[in-house]
């Protein structure tokens, strides 16, 4: 039962963490944890990068941060992922899934549904919203004592055929052990996405954990211990929701739902 819990208890961590290191021992319990994982024919293509050096990670936060600012400034973040952003908690009981925008900078709030749209898009350059939330994400990244790269074997990860599902399937069930430890540790865990929304970006990341051509770059997450007494961001959100029973699930055939217990 204690297992059980603490799956249905895992979060994302959207705030800032304790500055302390992360002990090798518990990276190293990590690591084991992802290593535990299934892979096809056993043949675990992930590899990983533990990055604690304060000046690699200041980069990375640098070009997070600068990622953000862009995306936003240019609608493109918005325009890619609106159709995930709910604006009341009626809206959220009723989809069940998504994200509910329920955290404002004062100055927004007002234009809750609108902020998506041209006009709102438009305010917030006004209000300077893309840079500020640039400077928050690189903050963010900068502030965590540990990163963690995710990469996959080339000789394993070959797009377009089944070794490549079955790398990908193998990587997301290790990222998964280990973002369901962390809380076990004391610690979170958060994507560090917006560098992957920008090719150049993304291969600056590429070039300064020095990635072989063997290796495919998958993903880069900030992980730390939590602090006691974490405020909310500017823009926060709130995705505990999740889909009923019915929503969901088929019994015997596609197209008859499973009834809610």
């Amino acid at each position: 039962m204690e297992l059980l819990d603490g799956l249905m208890a895992r979060r994302t961590t959207n705030g800032p963490f304790r500055p302390d290191p992360v002990s090798k021992e518990h990276q190293h319990l990590l690591m084991r944890v992802a290593q535990a994982a299934p892979s096809h024919f056993n043949s675990q293509p992930w590899r990983f990068v533990l990055i604690e050096d304060p000046q690699t990670i200041g980069r990375v936060a640098e070009i997070a941060g600068q990622s953000m600012t862009e995306l936003i400034d240019a609608g493109v973040f918005f325009e890619r992922y609106r159709r995930y952003f709910r604006f009341s908690q009626a809206e959220m009981e009723e989809r069940r899934d998504g994200i509910h925008i329920d955290h404002l900078p004062a100055p927004l709030r007002p234009f809750t549904r609108q902020i998506f749209s041209d006009s709102g898009l438009s305010l917030m350059r006004r209000l300077g919203v893309p840079k500020k939330l640039g400077e928050e994400n690189r903050r963010l990244v900068a502030g965590s004592p540990l990163l963690l790269a995710v990469l996959l074997d080339k000789e394993e990860y070959r797009p377009g055929e089944l070794s490549g599902f079955y790398s990908v399937f193998g990587m997301g069930a290790a990222v998964e052990n280990i973002w369901n430890a962390v809380g076990e540790l004391g610690m979170g865990i958060q994507f560090v996405s917006t560098p992957m929304e920008l090719p150049h970006r993304w291969q600056a990341i590429c070039e300064l954990l020095d990635v072989p051509p063997e290796l495919e770059l998958m993903a880069v997450y900030r992980l730390g211990y939590l602090p006691e007494d974490q405020g909310r961001p500017s823009i926060d959100w709130s995705s505990r929701h999740r889909k009923r029973l019915s929503q969901y699930v088929y019994r015997e055939k596609v197209g008859q739902p499973e009834q809610d217990g």
